[in-house]
This record gives C-alpha cells, sequence and structure tokens, in this order.
C-alpha cells in the first residue's frame, strides 16, 4: 500500500508554498476569483507520490484566470510561457518549467447513456467535486491567500486515502454508467496504489461491466497500459477478470481461465499461470511489450487443446496459434501495428524454444538456431521463458534454472565471436542463382535454407570455398549444376 502521511492546515500550507503556487494565489485575489488546486496533485501529496501535473478549479472562468497566470509569469520571470486555451471545454494550460498546470471552470455535469460526454453548465466547487470520480480525487486544497492550504474534504477522502481504499464520491452505479472509462480507472488506482476496491463500488463495477463497450479501443488501452506497468500487474488483471471487465476487451485471456479433467488427468489453469509469469516478467523488466509478451505467451493454448490417450493434455503448436491471435488483438485495442507487435508475436512465437533447449541437452546446434532466430531480442526472450517457470516441482523448476543458466553462457560465448559472422551464410540468395544461372524460383529457397542449417548445425564452416562445395552437392541432388564460367 503507498505510504499515507497526515498532513495538517500548517504542513500543508508549507508544502504548497512554491514560486508557482503563490503567484496563482496572488493572482486570483487580484482577480477575485476563488482557485482551487485539486485531484490527483492533493492525493499525492498525501500518499508521498511525486506529481508533475497540477490541476486548478476556479469558481468562474478558468480560461481567464490561465490567462492572468500566464501574464504575471511574463511580467516576472520575463518570458511568456506556452499557453493553449480549449474553448469548447472551457479549460487552459501552461507549461511552464516542466510542469503542466490546467485550469478550468468549477463545472457540474450530465450525461446521456449513449455517451459519455457530458453536458458542461458552470457550478460550484461543490458540484465539481460531484464529479470527480473518487473520494481520493476529489480532494481541493484553496489557494486563495486568506485559506491558503485549507484542504475541502466533502466525501471523507482523507479517511479512504488512509484506509487504503477506493469508493466514489456518489453512487458508484450513476459514477460508472455515466462514464465507463471510470471503471478502468478504479482498478487501475487500486493496482497503483495497493488500494482496496470498497464493497459496494466493486459490486457496482460488475453490474455495469457491459457499459464499457461504448468506450474507444484506444481509452481502454491507455489505462489497461498503465496497470500492465504497475509494480504487480497481476493485481490489476485479476480484478478486471474478477468484476467481468477483461471479458469486454480481452476474451481470449479469459478463456484461459479453464481446467478439464479426464481419466483422472488434468491440465494447469492456464489463467492463473499467465499471472503468475506476467509477474515474474515485471520483476525484472519495466519493458511494456515484453509485459504483453508475457500476458499473450499461452493465448493459443484453448484453441490447441486435445486429448491424447497416452499423453494426456497437449497443446500442440499453441505458440504458432498465439502469436496469429496477436495481430487481431492488438487491432482492436487500437494498438501498435509496428515493431512493437511484431516484436510481441515474435516472443510468443519463440517463447517455447529455450525451454525445449533447456529440457534436453543443451547444444552448440540448438543455442545457435535459438539466437539467429531471436536475433537482438534473445534476452528479452530469455527473461520471458525463465518467468515462465512457475511448476511446484522444486526439483524440477531447478533443474530448467540450471540448464537456462548453461543456454545463457552460450548465448554469451556466440554473442561474443559476432554470430552474425558466424551464423550468416557468407553466400547470398544471389549468389546461388548467379552459380546455377537460376532466376528467383522454388530451387534458390530450397538451396539457402539447406546452406544456412547446415552452418548452424556446425556441419560446415562459414566460408566461401566450404560453402560452395556444399551447394555444388546439395544441387546435384536435384538435377543443378553450377555454370561452368562461374
Amino acid at each position: 500500500m503507498s505510504q499515507f502521511t497526515p498532513l495538517t492546515t500548517q504542513e500543508l500550507r508549507q508544502r504548497i508554498s512554491t514560486p508557482i503556487f503563490r503567484l496563482i494565489s496572488e493572482v486570483a485575489d487580484e482577480e477575485g476569483l476563488e482557485c482551487y488546486v485539486i485531484g490527483g496533485y492533493v492525493r499525492d501529496l498525501y500518499l508521498n507520490r511525486p506529481s508533475k501535473d497540477i490541476d486548478c478549479v476556479v469558481v468562474g472562468s478558468g480560461i481567464r484566470m490561465a490567462k492572468a497566470v500566464a501574464e504575471r509569469i511574463r511580467q516576472t520571470r520575463h518570458r511568456k510561457p506556452h499557453i493553449a486555451v480549449y474553448a469548447n471545454f472551457g479549460t487552459a494550460q501552461i507549461h511552464f518549467d516542466q510542469q503542466e498546470i490546467e485550469f478550468v471552470g468549477a463545472r457540474r455535469e450530465s450525461y446521456d447513456r449513449g455517451s459519455r460526454k457530458p453536458i458542461v453548465e458552470d457550478g460550484t466547487l461543490e458540484d465539481d467535486q460531484n464529479r470527480r470520480d473518487f473520494t481520493i480525487n476529489a480532494l481541493a486544497l484553496c489557494l486563495n491567500g486568506a485559506r491558503f492550504g485549507e484542504l475541502v474534504d466533502p466525501f471523507d477522502g482523507l479517511w479512504d486515502m488512509e484506509d487504503g481504499i477506493i469508493r466514489t464520491p456518489l453512487d458508484p452505479d450513476i459514477t460508472f454508467s455515466d462514464d465507463p472509462l471510470r471503471m478502468l480507472r478504479c482498478i487501475r488506482f487500486a493496482a497503483q496504489l495497493r488500494f482496496d476496491i470498497e464493497p459496494e463500488t466493486r459490486d457496482a463495477l460488475t453490474r455495469n461491466a457491459e457499459r464499457l463497450q461504448i468506450i474507444s479501443g484506444e481509452r481502454i488501452q491507455d489505462e489497461f497500459n498503465k496497470i500492465l506497468m504497475t509494480d504487480t500487474p497481476s493485481r490489476g488483471i485479476y480484478d478486471l477478470y474478477d468484476t467481468g471487465l477483461l471479458a469486454q476487451f480481452l476474451p481470449e485471456l479469459c478463456a484461459l481461465d479453464n481446467v478439464e479433467t479426464r481419466n483422472g488427468r488434468a491440465h494447469k489453469n492456464n489463467f492463473y499461470h499467465t499471472l503468475e509469469v506476467l509477474d515474474n516478467v515485471a520483476r525484472h523488466s519495466d519493458n511494456l511489450w515484453l509485459r504483453w509478451a508475457a500476458l499473450l505467451h499461452d493465448i493459443g493454448k484453448p484453441r490447441s487443446k486435445r486429448w491424447d490417450n497416452v499423453q494426456g493434455w497437449t497443446f500442440h503448436n499453441h505458440n504458432y496459434i498465439g502469436q496469429k491471435m496477436v495481430q487481431g488483438i492488438f487491432r482492436r485495442m487500437k494498438l501498435p501495428l509496428d515493431a512493437k507487435m511484431k516484436y510481441v508475436q515474435k516472443l510468443v512465437d519463440l517463447h517455447m524454444r529455450p525451454i525445449v533447449i533447456a529440457d534436453d541437452e543443451v547444444t552448440d546446434s540448438a543455442v545457435r538456431r535459438l539466437l539467429n532466430d531471436a536475433g537482438d531480442d534473445i534476452h528479452d526472450l530469455m527473461t520471458l521463458c525463465e518467468a515462465d517457470i512457475t511448476s511446484k516441482n522444486e526439483v524440477r523448476k531447478q533443474r530448467f534454472r540450471e540448464n537456462f543458466r548453461m543456454v545463457r553462457e552460450k548465448l554469451a560465448d556466440l554473442v561474443e565471436r559476432d554470430y552474425k559472422r558466424l551464423f550468416q551464410p557468407v553466400i547470398s540468395g544471389d549468389d546461388i542463382m548467379r552459380m546455377f544461372a537460376l532466376t528467383p524460383s522454388p530451387a534458390v529457397g530450397t538451396l539457402k535454407t539447406a546452406l544456412k542449417n547446415a552452418i548452424l548445425d556446425g556441419q560446415v564452416p562459414n566460408e566461401p570455398d566450404p560453402a560452395r562445395q556444399f551447394l555444388i552437392r546439395e544441387a546435384a541432388q536435384i538435377g543443378l549444376h553450377p555454370v561452368a564460367n562461374d
């Protein structure tokens, strides 16, 4: 749980007695406007968390206040900050000294059920706090001189923060139905802060889960990625699953929560296994796309599951099926379909390879092939595969760890010897076409693959003359001979 620190009014004044807040305070008094810093910045003061973004609510015109603050900064600092005005929303943002300060007029909101875009009217501070998503985000500190640092907390958000609870200020069914994105934010805050979701609020998540359908893929993936990047992402993923929210956008992951027994033989629950693998990866890497690969590494298992009377339950080719599923998931969630997706596909496809190697004799040939196929992503692949060791059999787990250590040692040795020079054939496809007077054809690919495999297996040195002699022998088997002038 994040560390809560109770603060007196005097301590709050000291915390916000910075030049920018003092400047805002002076301008607010001169303009005759009530002004408060509200939301995440105030919450994070109590939780000892860094926070760069400052949200200020003004009882009146937020744009007027922002322009006045920008002008005062120009006068006192002799340079005008960048200001962005969004007249349609009644907001303005000032970028200054690596901080973003947003000013918005206090407002009340009402919603149409088919949209999360509110109907907005001018309102009081109380109206503005009523529209906030959670009690811990409704805290406001007055910035006016006479009340500087005074806390306004109508929903006991301070007590909720001390107790580590996420709760909505008003009826959670209304809060979530009005703006369903708040449901993902609820789980994201609980995961980030390691707070518990208050029972009535949690029940409302389940009742309103289908409302998530009106939220765009872009907004969903933004919140979901933040959950993935928490210290223990399984916490947030489980809450999404348990409340029915995960099924709205990642049903393939939900399908992993299945255990079938036949003839007294059951397979493991691949959903909870996936959460364990994800947490293992998170302990070693803050790479978002490696975490996505961990999340999806077994996604193909439900489609590949078969019963074999001898072997029991099998999941043959689940890695291949899984990597084919990645693109559809990324497209639905509006995730990038570029090199980041291909990276995830590669790791999903290859994640069984190191395990197969480590489960058998760790040969140079197998490691060469793995390094050739994984390329620069080899260390991320190894991190994923080591995280995939979740066996409850400690003897088997230790054997895998030892064999993975041997794989890493061999990989390090091969990289040190420059694997590209060693394993990329010195004779290219163009060279093969010239050698045998061929045009682009399957025969060229056959010969190129044969040479590459022979080099990877250590049968042929990666040097021009041995490689050429090998190709001549291989070509003769399919009726091809080198041209005389080659």
